[in-house]
């Protein structure tokens, strides 16, 4: 039942910042509770709690984008990767080509 909770806190939490409205444990409760949705009392007040530290228009727009700090520590790596790949992709095309002229299946 717990992933159940969780869903209807977010629901209630979204709807909160849809509203313009501050997100409280209270009214996550209160709307999760008019929904007919038992909810435990850590889902709301760990909702108010990490949604005052954080943006939610923010985590909302990152959803799959992962953090910053891994993406930039990447981002020396995936710059020679590319070139990596373009030189492996260069050999063996030399060596097919060299195969091609004397037309060698084996």
């Amino acid at each position: 039942m717990s992933n159940n909770e969780e869903l209807a806190t977010t629901y209630a939490a979204l709807l909160l910042h849809d509203a313009g409205v501050e997100v409280t444990a209270e009214l996550l409760t209160a709307i999760t509770a008019s929904a007919n949705v038992k909810v435990s009392n850590f889902w709301p007040a760990f909702y108010e709690k990490a949604l005052k530290t954080n943006n939610l228009d923010t985590i909302i727009s990152n959803v799959g984008t992962g953090s910053a700090a891994p993406a930039a520590a990447s981002a020396g790596a995936a710059a020679a990767a590319p070139a990596a790949a373009v030189e492996a992709a260069k050999e063996p095309s030399s060596e097919s080509e060299e195969e091609m002229d004397g037309f060698d299946l084996f």
